[in-house]
């Protein structure tokens, strides 16, 4: 067990360190691309379908590496040397996207490293929720989504330094490389596994791994992420709004910087968001995150064109994805028992995917079809239904009293 310091750090523990400073570095490495990756499919002749399909695709294997992730979390005694495989196989994937531009090969190297993004993340929650006590969920998991949402302001920074310097977007995405290897030699050197101790006298399992409320619990994820795209579609509708097809350097940190600013707003929300819910509840917070996500979707079915508007839904947007990442992973370690916590978190992350990529298609191809206000209105529809989830069956989702301790 990590220490029980009575104060109010002792969660932070050299794994949590870890855990941070490898989702920092990957997210450095993973934004010093996607801020730039529309704009470059826009400079080639490919529009908002073709991000969508990007985009979409790449949720689809994120889904179904997530849940391979999660089940060979299971059967594995070191976590942390497969979270490090995941690592290295994002980063390498990522920069070779630098060194080619057909839309086949960017779709297949940009799979590539969501694969490994994808093998990782149950393995990298599930580690997390071993070290932790769970009255400090909250915390830990808002400390991961700060570091996370730190790493995509620096490499948005490094994006945008790197273009003023006149290096071509290639060259940028093959840089890409340094801060990916780091996040891998982070988990590797520095995290630590802790195997579960199972009482000799412990009860037989269940015939299923997870209970009841987990199943309720994830019914609302995936109502709310059917509603729940991209959020690089904030770049492309600011371009839109904009009006200028070939930017320059100017106008094109302009751009970035709007990505830059929603995940500064995340980094600064995710933290404070964490430590509420461990204070207060975790399902009320999340449920307040998600109506904050279905009012941001409602206007942006009305500003979508309008630039002033859309930086208004840049920081609502950043403050509900704030909520949303950290407090229903936390919502997640508490009803998952601890001998199933990959699994789940890999199941989770599968269904968060799913919803997220039939969202990202259907938003690309309405946006091309001229139908901005349509396709946001329906994602703050399909939002309102995982809201309307999480309030009806809110009974149904109440963890166990002997949930026990990570």
């Amino acid at each position: 067990m990590p220490d029980r310091a009575a104060n109010r750090w002792g969660w932070l523990n050299a794994t949590v360190l870890a855990i941070a400073l490898a989702t920092f570095f990957s997210d450095v490495s993973h934004e010093l691309v996607t801020p730039l990756l529309p704009l470059y499919l826009g400079s080639v002749g490919l529009a908002a379908t073709a991000l969508g399909v990007i985009e979409g695709v790449g949720d689809f294997l994120l889904s179904v590496s997530k849940l391979a992730g999660g089940v060979v979390g299971q059967r594995v005694r070191s976590k942390r040397l497969w979270c490090s495989v995941g690592y290295l196989v994002t980063a390498v994937g990522t920069a070779l996207m630098g060194l080619v531009q057909g839309l086949w090969a960017l779709l297949t190297l940009r799979c590539l490293a969501w694969l490994g993004r994808g093998f990782r993340s149950p393995l990298r929650d599930a580690l997390m929720a071993e070290n932790v006590e769970p009255r400090y969920y909250g915390r830990a998991y808002g400390l991961e989504r700060t570091a996370d949402m730190l790493g995509a302001v620096g490499g948005q920074v490094l994006a945008i330094a790197l273009v003023w310097s006149a290096f071509s977007i290639g060259n940028v995405i093959v840089w890409a490389i340094v801060p990916g290897l780091l996040a891998a030699a982070s988990m590797f050197f520095l995290a630590r596994d802790r195997a579960e101790e199972v009482p000799k006298d412990a009860p037989r399992p269940p015939r299923s791994p997870f209970r009841p409320a987990f199943y309720w619990f994830l019914g609302g994820v995936f109502l709310f992420g059917l509603g729940d795209f991209s959020r690089t579609f904030l770049v492309l509708l600011t371009a839109y709004a904009w009006g200028d097809p070939n930017p320059d350097r100017t106008t094109l940190t302009l751009f970035v910087g709007v990505y830059l600013v929603h995940n500064l707003v995340s980094a600064l929300a995710a933290y404070a968001v964490g430590s509420l819910a461990d204070r207060w509840a975790k399902r009320p917070v999340l449920l307040l995150g998600y109506g904050l996500g279905v009012l941001t979707n409602g206007l942006l079915a009305f500003w979508f064109a309008w630039l002033p508007g859309l930086l208004v839904v840049v920081v609502l947007s950043g403050v509900y994805i704030a909520v949303e990442e950290t407090v229903e992973k936390a919502t997640a370690a508490e009803l998952l028992r601890p001998d199933h916590r990959s699994l789940g978190f890999g199941l989770l992350a599968c269904v968060n995917a799913v919803g997220d990529m039939v969202s990202s298609v259907a938003v690309g191809v309405l946006l091309d079809a001229g139908l901005g206000s349509p396709a946001f209105t329906i994602a703050a529809g399909c939002g309102l239904l995982g809201v309307a989830w999480l309030v009806v069956f809110r009974a149904r989702m109440r963890p166990e009293p002997s949930t026990p301790a990570g």
